[in-house]
Formats: C-alpha cells, structure tokens, sequence
C-alpha cells in the first residue's frame, strides 16, 4: 500500500456543535424505531373452526381457555384481534406460526 504525501493526506472537516447535535438525534431516532413494539394481528376467515383459533392460541402464545376464547371472539365479531405485542422480530415469528397453523395475520407497529 502506498501511502499519500503529508500534503494529499485528507482528513474529514471537523464537526460544528449543531451538527454533532444533528447526528445524535438521528442515532436516538434510529434506536427509537428499533425499540418500537409491533403487534401480531389474527384475521377472521371464512376457514377455520372458532374451536381451531383457540387451539392455536392456546398452544403457540400459552394463553389460558379463556383469553383464547375471548381473542377468537374477538377476531369472528370485529374481523380481527391484536393478539400479542412484542419487539418486530418476535412479532414477526408469532406471524410466520399463524401462517403455519393456517390462520391470516399481519404485523402492525403499535401506536404511540
């Protein structure tokens, strides 16, 4: 590797206050967008069995009988149910396993 001449060297120009300021608010933004929660939402479908719902509930998230039944309740009167609300890449397993166990759902950032 050859090295440039003391006079070809180049340094990058010195940060001012305001930019330094600049440039931290776009790291605490960035980890911000990071520490967002997402929420796992169950879809109703003309498919399966409000009995399946729940069994799938109960055995992906653990839930008790009766949240299942409230949540897939939830999901046949309203059209749909936040199910679970967790960091992007837990909410986004929690999607890929309702696909697997046949149900419809989505991700969405949670409010706020």
């Amino acid at each position: 590797m050859v090295e440039a001449s003391p006079e070809r060297r180049r340094t990058a120009p010195a940060l001012s206050d305001a930019d330094r300021g600049l440039e931290q608010e776009r790291d605490t933004a960035a980890i911000a967008v990071q520490d967002r929660l997402w929420n796992t939402v169950v879809w109703n479908d003309p498919i399966n069995l409000q009995s399946y719902v729940v069994h799938v509930l109960r055995t992906h998230f653990g839930y008790d009988r009766q949240k299942a039944e409230r949540l897939m309740l939830q999901v046949h009167h309203e059209g749909r149910a936040i199910v679970s609300t967790d960091p992007r890449e837990s909410a986004e397993g929690h999607v890929q396993a309702m696909h697997a166990f046949g149900l419809n759902a989505t991700l969405e950032q949670q409010e706020g």
